[in-house]
């Protein structure tokens, strides 16, 4: 295996916020203020496992004098992984700019939260809730994979067990400890302690944030946060610059895509950079690499065999005989189990699928991603990502998928072979 050193750069990233604090603290409306400082215009979703109180922020028909906040709204009473990750999709189905999880505590000690699924789980395999924290470690890391992963910025509001002290006589409502697993604030960019409407930067990245303290804060804050995170470059843009430089090659095409697949932008919006119409990025890529394709690549019709040009997807099935990415995925990233779960189901609609197929399936595997595997669990995620593309692209062809499959990898085989 050869590892590539590249230059680094900070990409506009998505913000990753928590708020943590005791209730009433402040943590839901300042959740607001700042998602609408985010989102720039954009619709702001929120999961409201907190029994609606989240409603209380949002308009009174015919009042526009009360203070509001205009946001989607998702109640959700039990806060199991899967709910949390159904969510999440939905709120990518809806191109949400910013997702509220209002609490992201409840996921972790609430109803059908991880606690209550160790005590589920512990009961159905020996060893108890010790044995059963393995299943549901894994649970969180699927409901971690998909929340981070989401593309637009996301905020979590997490609870703290109440202390007090009195102060001048007056006694004061403090947080100690969050309600969610140990370590959970490392998994965000910023984490803002709110105590009685004030909020002040316990953990950062950016250390133009460290200790900040505002007294509600908003959009302002919002704005301090957006400008740390712009200070690197637009990852599509960069995307599109290479495809219309001069010299641009259909391997590096392939790369593109690699690249985009991999950092979820296939389906970035933008303008074309020719016509100037609403395009994907996705299609762009395409268009492009297409254009710079050697006639010798080109496909073949179906009715005459002679050159017709190159189809519309010929690139994305180029795609799998390149060597994958490795650039985004460290040798350390490996393949997450819900990948595995649907390797297994896609390598059955293309005709693999039976124990006895296992070799079959290495070789297919080695030749999509570009290098020799003994086994998937070799396999690093952006690898998996890349394969089950492939298999997902082969197994909608119904009747012929198998037989469509099986010609793909004859073909990386003859070309690795003539290489």
């Amino acid at each position: 295996m050869t590892f590539t050193f590249t230059p680094a750069t900070r990409e506009q990233a998505r913000a990753r916020i928590a708020l943590q604090g005791p209730g009433g603290s402040g943590k839901t409306k300042t959740a607001l203020r700042m998602a609408e400082g985010l989102a720039n215009g954009g619709p702001i979703g929120l999961v409201d496992t907190e029994r609606g109180s989240a409603l209380k922020y949002a308009p009174v028909p015919g009042r526009p004098d009360i203070e509001a906040h205009d946001f989607a709204h998702l109640p959700m009473a039990f806060c199991s992984p899967e709910n949390l990750i159904n969510a999440v999709k939905a709120a990518e189905e809806a191109r949400l700019a910013v997702l509220i999880i209002d609490s992201w505590s409840h996921f972790w000690a609430g109803k059908g939260g991880l606690l209550a699924r160790v005590e589920e789980e512990g009961k159905k395999i020996s060893g108890g809730k010790f044995s059963a924290w393995a299943p549901v470690n894994e649970m969180e890391q699927d409901m971690l994979d998909v929340l981070l992963g989401f593309p637009g910025h996301v905020i979590v509001t997490m609870r703290t067990k109440n202390d007090y002290e009195l102060s001048g006589g007056k006694v004061k409502k403090l947080g100690v400890k969050t309600v969610q697993r140990e370590g959970a604030e490392y998994e965000v960019d910023v984490v803002i302690d709110m105590v009685e409407g004030t909020g002040t930067v316990t953990k950062t990245r950016y250390s133009a944030l460290d200790g900040a303290s505002v007294h509600h804060p908003g959009e302002d804050f919002a704005e301090a946060i957006l400008e740390q995170l712009g200070q690197g470059v637009d990852p599509v843009q960069v995307i599109v610059d290479e495809l219309v430089a001069e010299g641009l090659t259909y391997d590096r095409a392939l790369e593109l895509h690699g690249q985009a697949r991999a950092r979820n932008l296939l389906g970035a919006d933008l303008l074309h950079p020719t016509s100037g119409a609403p395009a994907k990025l996705g299609d762009v890529i395409r268009e492009y690499g297409q254009a710079v394709k050697a006639p010798a690549m080109g496909d073949t019709s179906a009715s005459g065999g002679e050159h017709s040009g190159p189809s519309a997807h010929s690139l994305a099935d180029a795609q799998a005989s390149a060597p994958a990415v490795r650039d985004e995925a460290p040798a350390n990233d490996r393949v997450t189990a819900p990948q595995m779960r649907m390797m297994h189901a896609l390598f059955t609609r293309v005709g693999l699928g039976a124990k006895d197929d296992r070799e079959q399936r290495l070789r297919a595997t080695s030749l999509i991603i570009g290098r020799v595997i003994e086994s998937a669990n070799e396999l690093t995620v952006n690898e998996a990502k890349t394969l089950l593309d492939t298999l997902g692209a082969y197994g909608e062809r119904g009747e012929t998928a198998a037989a469509d499959f099986a010609a793909m990898v004859e073909g990386l085989s003859a070309t690795r072979a003539a290489a």
